[in-house]
């Protein structure tokens, strides 16, 4: 089984004025696709990996990790890891969208408005030391969390790896190939900007499919 670059299903300028169609084109066609490329090689190089691979999707084999010999760890964590948060990602996105719905009285619930949850995210996505990502995520307890991670490490991982789990609702790259063209060094003001593109139908759905025990915790 060999992973493929995903489709974004949506033009590179279509998150105009907020993502420039540069870096959209620049993110997706050649950052993406090398994490695509490195993880084909890792499965060609690890018969084991590669039979994991084929039984699921990128997201769940990350939940996997303790299947890969230890070898090949660090190679999957970073790129396998790449690919699932990118594909993951790409589906995030989207103008027009509202904050609606179970998963917003979920967020009012759990951080007691959505001005303070998006605090708490913007504030976990300016703080990450380095590259990572931010993300909402839903807790095994069914409450809602902010939490944020290293590099290409997802929550799918888990507390051992990664330093959080839970099942992701939305999530933000604050890798600087994400923003640099546009933002330079203002990772602030690229953060703000995510709320205008954030795909809430695509996070509302998740949100209520696992509630409803039918999501797979994937990037499909």
């Amino acid at each position: 089984m060999a992973y493929t670059l995903p489709e974004l299903g949506y033009a590179y300028d279509a998150l105009e004025p907020h993502f420039d169609a540069l870096t959209m084109e620049i993110h997706h066609s050649k950052h993406h696709q090398t994490y695509v490329n490195n993880s084909n090689a890792l499965l060609e190089s690890s018969p084991e990996l590669a039979e994991l691979a084929a039984q699921s999707c990128p997201g769940s084999v990350l939940k996997n990790l303790s299947k890969v010999s230890v070898d090949k760890v660090t190679a999957a964590r970073n790129n396998i890891g790449g690919h699932a948060n990118h594909t993951f990602f790409w589906k995030n996105l989207k103008k027009g969208t509202t904050l609606q719905g179970a998963l917003k009285d979920a967020i009012v619930r759990d951080f007691g408005s959505v001005e303070t949850f998006q605090a708490e995210f913007e504030k976990a996505a300016a703080t990450r030391f380095g590259s990572g990502w931010a993300w909402l995520v839903l807790q095994e307890n069914g409450k809602l969390a902010v939490v944020s991670t290293a590099n290409q490490d997802s929550p799918l991982m888990g507390k051992a790896i990664a330093g959080c789990d839970g099942f992701p609702l939305i999530a933000l790259d604050v890798w600087e190939h994400a923003y640099y063209l546009k933002f330079q060094n203002r990772r602030p003001d690229y953060i703000k900007e995510f709320w205008n593109v954030v795909n809430w139908d695509f996070a509302n759905e998740r949100f209520e499919n696992k509630i409803a025990e039918k999501g797979c915790g994937c990037a499909k």
